[in-house]
């Protein structure tokens, strides 16, 4: 075999979104691309805020030879400024410039995260579902991915944590809003999360590290507001994405914000800073940084996702099938009583797309993505309610 044995594997768990999108390029094909409903990937479909537009054409009306040269590997000094006032606003701790670096994305984030922090053997505990790449990012660092139950509606469940968490735990990482459950953490868990991982740092004697990853941290439902966990927690580390909150998922621009407190905090800047270079990103995108830095306040009008939550909670409702009213992000998690995957067969069959819960550590489960025009999911209505009744009435 020409490549290696663990890109192989990673192929294979992998899979399911991947094979579900392209699955949906050939239903399109055979169907026409009005009669398929493709709810696998979550590809953000709304356009940026006018504030992005404005910044891109002041940038090309002033234009300065230096938009395109290397900047230092944390990133442009006035941007990571910006992106500090936007975290003591969101997050209630005062943090500084020197307390991020800018990064491609909230992947880039978490790999230069992991590659400072991990240890071969050391573990990163995440709560299941999960977003799959976790796996691939903790053992890119030799680490030991360790999915951890939650309750029934996908809250954290604080007694299995304590459980899982050995001598050899490094990183709980967290991501709320949820991808794939749409749960946000509330503000009492975090806390008890937080006096969890204090306990358990000092039983060890080592630091274990609260990481969040924050993609969807101003894309909520119903005016939920996502707790912070800088205010609770002084080992915490912030993984944040603008893909979802701008509409820029393809110019992977994102960052990490250290809390102020951290311990060896020097150290650990270093650290990430040079993981940054040696990982190969280098540093983040040079004109992402400057549009960025115009809109960190700005964002995609969230009242569109939370009405296409509504249409396809409604469906489901009058589907009879259970779920967890998301509180944010861009997806919904309903519960199947079969196999999810001959579930997802059986909706190909009416032209509609989704990925199998197993993909995400959840089998009997199955991922609804929300980026999907309003009127796109209201014509999913009768298609869904059919194929449903047509299990229904089999014996």
């Amino acid at each position: 075999m020409s490549i290696s044995k663990q890109m192989f594997s990673y192929q294979e768990k992998s899979s399911w979104i991947r094979k579900m999108f392209e699955e949906g390029i050939k239903l399109k094909e055979e169907l026409g691309e009005d009669r398929v409903f493709d709810l696998t990937l979550g590809n953000p479909d709304l356009p940026p805020p006018e504030e992005v537009y404005l910044a891109l054409k002041e940038m090309v009306e002033n234009y300065k030879p230096e938009y395109h040269r290397y900047m230092p590997n944390a990133g442009f000094e006035d941007v990571r400024s910006k992106m500090a006032e936007k975290v003591t606003l969101e997050q209630g701790v005062k943090v500084s410039a020197k307390e991020i670096v800018m990064t491609c994305g909230a992947a880039g984030a978490l790999n230069i995260i992991f590659k400072a922090l991990l240890n071969p053997g050391e573990e990163v505990l995440f709560p299941s579902p999960f977003f799959v790449e976790y796996f691939f990012y903790t053992e890119n660092h030799q680490g030991i991915p360790k999915p951890v139950p939650t309750k029934d509606d996908f809250s954290l469940d604080l007694s299995a944590l304590e459980e899982a968490i050995t001598e050899r735990t490094k990183i709980v990482l967290i991501n709320s809003p949820n991808n794939p459950t749409g749960q946000v953490y509330s503000e009492e868990e975090i806390k008890g999360l937080a006096e969890l991982l204090s306990e358990k740092s000092k039983r060890f004697g080592k630091t274990i590290y609260l990481v969040s990853d924050e993609p969807y941290r101003n894309l909520t439902f119903d005016s939920v507001v996502v707790p912070s966990i800088l205010k609770h927690y002084p080992n915490s580390i912030i993984a944040y994405s603008f893909s979802k909150e701008l509409g820029l998922a393809g110019e992977r621009i994102g960052f990490a914000a250290v809390h102020p407190d951290i311990e060896e905090k020097e150290l650990l800047l270093s650290a990430m800073i040079m993981a940054n270079r040696i990982l190969g990103f280098v540093n983040a995108p040079a004109l992402a940084q400057r549009i960025v830095m115009k809109c960190a306040f700005s964002k995609v009008k969230v009242e569109i996702y939370q009405e296409r939550r509504d249409i396809l909670c409604s469906i489901l409702d009058e589907a009879n099938i259970s779920y967890v009213r998301p509180k944010g992000g861009l997806f919904i998690f309903p519960k199947v009583d079969m196999d999810d995957v001959a579930f997802c067969e059986h909706l190909k069959k009416w032209g509609i797309l989704a990925v199998p819960g197993r993909g995400f550590g959840k089998a009997n489960h199955v991922r609804l993505s929300l980026c999907v025009p309003s009127e796109k999911l209201k014509a999913l209505r009768e298609p869904f309610l059919s194929a449903i009744s047509e299990l229904k009435s089999r014996p």
